[in-house]
């Protein structure tokens, strides 16, 4: 029987067989009913599952190496997920994501669990099943906490259970709208007005050089912070002011202006076709490998990081290939 509803399930594993037992079965399951199946993890659960699941299933089943796709917790919204739905509109499908592991960035946290959260508001009345699985021994109690806080079930090996602590996912979101450390001490700072994007973009581009990026990573730090200027001269009341640095191989941004972002989804997913606005952030958020927002009224600061690796492809692989090579 297939299910006309959304479910978002947490698995909470202890050790390698509960992470076996909840992923394996998920996957067949998914696939006795013929439900499309995507499994983006970090390489390690990866393998280990592809390893667990018989040729034929695993040839059946899109894999993404998660801690390259999703390297940047703003683009799994709409890069995975929504791409994948997109692919099969009107039958259910399933996914199985893992966007939080131990060793994680911390400055990627607070992005991962509005992530978490804000899938369901996007996911809400589509008939789907999304398992996020979560490390129980590796992580902080906190990520354990949050995981219950954003899913509305929590799987575990004593059985599937209603989390108690899950609440409104945009209050949920609202509460890692935290914020963001200064810039060191030698940043350079630069103002942000209509007079200076010219200079700004040089600039960002002689600092992302300098750090060793290659060309193509070069044009997107060179996109990103200049999508995010001409936001703060078209919707921002007053100037801003850029800092940016870098250290081999990365170039941060951190942009703050006099605006406020109402939308928690602004930038998580794709414009509409023909919407005049909401495409600068989305770009930004698809050229980066970090971005963290904290906005309140009169006051927005929007953090990017770029690094020296090239962006993972947006387009999904073929069922039985790897996004980011073969992992097996």
């Amino acid at each position: 029987m297939r299910s006309d509803r959304f479910r978002h399930e947490a698995l909470l594993y202890d050790d390698q067989d509960g992470f076996l037992a909840g992923t394996v079965r998920f996957v067949a399951e998914g696939l006795a009913r013929d439900e499309p199946v995507l499994v983006a993890l970090p390489p390690p659960g990866l393998a280990t599952l592809r390893r667990a699941l018989a040729d034929r299933d695993a040839a059946r089943v899109r894999m993404v190496d998660m801690s390259s796709a999703g390297r940047n917790p703003g683009r799994i919204m709409p890069g995975l997920l929504l791409r994948f739905a997109s692919e099969h509109a009107g039958e259910p499908f399933r996914v199985l994501g893992e966007p939080v592991w131990p060793g994680r960035d911390d400055l990627a946290y607070p992005a991962c669990v509005q992530h978490e959260a804000l899938i369901n508001t996007v996911f809400a009345g589509r008939s789907a099943t999304i398992r996020c699985p979560y490390d129980a021994r590796g992580l902080e109690r906190r990520a354990l906490t949050d995981a219950e806080r954003t899913h509305p079930c929590l799987v575990t090996a004593a059985g599937t259970r209603v989390s108690e602590r899950f609440g409104d996912p945009l209050v949920t979101a609202a509460a890692y709208n935290l914020p963001l450390p200064p810039p060191p001490a030698g940043a350079t700072v630069l103002p942000v007005d209509a007079a200076g994007l010219g200079p700004l973009r040089q600039r960002v581009a002689e600092t992302a050089r300098a750090a060793g990026l290659p060309p193509d990573r070069i044009r997107d730090a060179t996109i990103a912070l200049n999508e995010l200027a001409v936001n703060t001269v078209e919707h921002s009341s007053g100037p801003g002011r850029l800092a940016i640095w870098s250290r081999p191989g990365l170039l941060a941004g951190q942009l703050t202006d006099g605006g406020h972002i109402t939308d928690a989804l602004a930038g998580r997913v794709p414009p509409a076709p023909g919407a005049i606005s909401g495409r600068g952030l989305y770009a930004v958020q698809q050229a980066c490998d970090l971005v963290r927002i904290h906005t309140v009224p009169g006051r927005t600061t929007v953090r990017v990081h770029v690094g020296a690796q090239p962006a993972p492809p947006v387009a999904l692989p073929a069922p039985g290939a790897t996004l980011a090579g073969d992992l097996s």
